[in-house]
């Protein structure tokens, strides 16, 4: 069952089920739910790391990983587990678990720093015409790096 807490009505029914999940001594599981990243926002950022691949001769997924996640935003991606065998570990976070905000933190930072390092300036979401060109340019590339990739 789902509660929103800022509402008092929720708030009472919730009460009352944890009270009646306690009595009868169940297991529960509880987490917060938090809006997920749109998926404008998640055709955006794929549609960002496909042209600056595409630009640079590089497949999306490795931008992604070493560009997007390892260079420009680390304290977003990179957190550290405890393993069992190999004690504290550190791994990358899925893009899928972050909140919208985070999202467009990650993908400003990434622009920003494709305009500076990189001489690349990929448009934001509000420019539609530089968007369409960039997907143009996008479809352009796929067989090359492709092929690139598959040597």
């Amino acid at each position: 069952m789902l509660y929103n807490l800022s509402n008092p009505l929720d708030v009472q029914n919730s009460r009352l089920q944890l009270e009646k999940l306690i009595s009868e001594g169940c297991i529960i599981e509880l987490k917060a739910r938090r809006p997920p990243r749109t998926v404008r926002q998640n055709r955006y950022l794929h549609a960002c790391l496909a042209y600056f691949g595409a630009l640079t001769g590089c497949e999306p997924e490795y931008v992604k990983t070493q560009y997007f996640k390892l260079l420009c935003n680390p304290d977003i991606f990179i957190i550290t587990r405890s393993d069992r065998f190999r004690g504290e570990i550190k791994v990358l976070r899925s893009s899928a678990a972050l909140t919208t905000e985070e999202m467009t933190l990650a993908i400003d930072r990434f622009r920003d720093w494709a305009a500076r390092e990189g001489g690349i300036y990929i448009p934001s979401p509000q420019e539609h015409d530089q968007l369409l060109l960039m997907e143009a340019e996008i479809e352009k590339a796929k067989r090359y790096i492709a092929d690139q990739y598959a040597t």
